[in-house]
């Protein structure tokens, strides 16, 4: 029997991704956005998904959800909201949003999980906010819980991702089990010097040069997905997103699905100025007008953001310009940067796509942290070898009040999803056409 994990606030499923890969079953994923639900069903269809905040929510009704009984939970991880602790806006110390972490130390107790992953924002760590952290690992410790110190803060680009994106981990476990160690770096990114003697990991250019370019698809203007046969020769890197090989599957589940179909590929229309703008800005830099980066072809990528929610005007996540094509890059091209398979899909709209990414930890990095928990936990991983199909793609296309709707909760309140949810059912009914031709040849 494979290990059991509890993903709370798990968003899209990074983490439930990454501990999948190094062997975990997830057996429930807690997540508020209804969106995030339903895509988090659709990539993990044997997940119990529960679609409610943390606050209130006990253990049994999770063990329940997922229907574990009373089998030990070997791992909870997560991280709660981070705007209260980000380097980025203002730090206020006292934001209310941080109460959820408390409800994150009291899951983990209730659940009577072996040991925990608790991850957040480097900005956790920076001046005062060190004393939330310090009333944390005490939180932690009333209940049991000794954690690993010192704290880290890993990157994912020394962990095989393109991309530079720091994320402290707290690693912890019930006393008197062993506590699992932070995972040696097995990258280092290209163009650094040094790296005791580590591999240079994947640039931009290993991870996207062997995609399409979505401009040259006039229905990707309409929608997020295309049949094609224009994928180039991949890189290692890209032949693992493109999941040639077993090995590239890890210890996860493998999936069926279409490799000939590009996903998550809806096209920006940007304007001329705008693309000649893209075009005269120099590989690395920042475009002065937009503020967007434009990612070095032998570099990676700079921290993929998510943007805001609907409550506060909804901006899209800022979408780093290509190396090569003057645009920015694609829902997909920035899941290649951030480690999802080309099998992971997300909601088709760019706007919830880049989010659902920006949020997520990169699976990469996941996987390195959930293999310490196994080692720690003395479990051998094993692989199952049946493959599973995806969920309903309509899921890939409800917005927030269809997805509320789905499961039976209120939706929440949000200006960005008022338009209407014809086109995005028009592009679900597309594609399952579009399945369907490819199916019957």
């Amino acid at each position: 029997m494979r290990p059991i994990g509890i993903d709370l606030f798990a968003g899209a499923g990074g983490m439930s991704l990454g501990f999948e890969q190094a062997g975990f079953d997830v057996a429930a994923a807690v997540e508020i956005d209804p969106v995030h639900c339903a895509v988090h069903k659709f990539n993990f269809p044997r997940t119990a998904v529960v679609p409610r905040s943390v606050e209130r929510l006990t253990g049994r009704e999770i063990r329940i959800a997922a229907g574990i009984g009373n089998q030990p939970v070997d791992c909870v991880f997560g991280g709660a909201p981070c705007q209260g602790f980000s380097l980025i806006g203002h730090r206020v110390f006292d934001d209310p949003r941080n109460s959820l972490v408390l409800d994150f130390v009291r899951i983990v107790a209730e659940l009577d999980a072996r040991t925990f992953v608790f991850e957040n924002v480097k900005g956790l760590t920076v001046g005062g906010h060190k004393r939330f952290l310090h009333e944390l690992v005490t939180a932690f410790d009333a209940r049991g819980y000794e954690v690993r110190l010192p704290w880290r803060v890993l990157n994912a680009a020394n962990f095989g991702t393109p991309q530079s994106r720091e994320r402290l981990i707290l690693f912890g476990a019930k006393k008197g089990t062993s506590l699992p160690d932070y995972p040696a770096a097995i990258t280092t990114p290209p163009g650094r010097r040094g790296g005791a003697g580590l591999p240079t990991g994947p640039s931009c250019a290993d991870a996207l040069d062997d995609l399409p370019d979505a401009e040259t698809f006039a229905t990707l203007l309409h929608g997020d997905a295309v049949v094609t046969d224009r994928y180039g020769p991949p890189s290692h890197y890209a032949a693992e997103m493109r999941c040639r090989g077993n090995e590239a599957w890890h210890y996860g589940l493998p999936r069926l699905w279409n490799p000939s179909i590009l996903t998550s590929s809806a096209r920006t229309d940007h304007t001329e100025i705008s693309r000649r703008r893209f075009a005269e800005t120099a590989s690395g830099e920042v475009e002065p007008i937009s503020r967007l980066f434009k990612l070095p072809a032998d570099g990676v990528s700079n921290t993929l953001r998510a943007g805001t929610d609907g409550s506060r005007g909804a901006f899209t996540s800022p979408r780093p310009i290509h190396y090569r094509h003057p645009r920015c890059v694609t829902v997909r091209e920035m899941a290649r940067l951030h480690g999802f398979p080309d099998w992971f899909r997300f909601n088709v709209t760019k706007w919830h796509g880049a989010r659902q990414i920006g949020n997520a930890v990169p699976p990469p990095l996941a996987r390195a942290i959930a293999a310490e928990v196994l080692s720690a936990l003395g479990i051998a991983p094993s692989r199952r070898a049946a493959a599973v199909p995806l969920g309903d793609p309509a899921l890939l296309g409800m917005d927030v009040s269809t997805a509320a709707a789905h499961f039976g909760i209120a939706p929440p309140k949000t200006g960005r999803d008022r338009k209407s949810g014809a086109k995005k059912r028009k592009q679900a009914d597309i594609e399952a056409e579009m399945m369907m031709r490819v199916a019957h040849g």
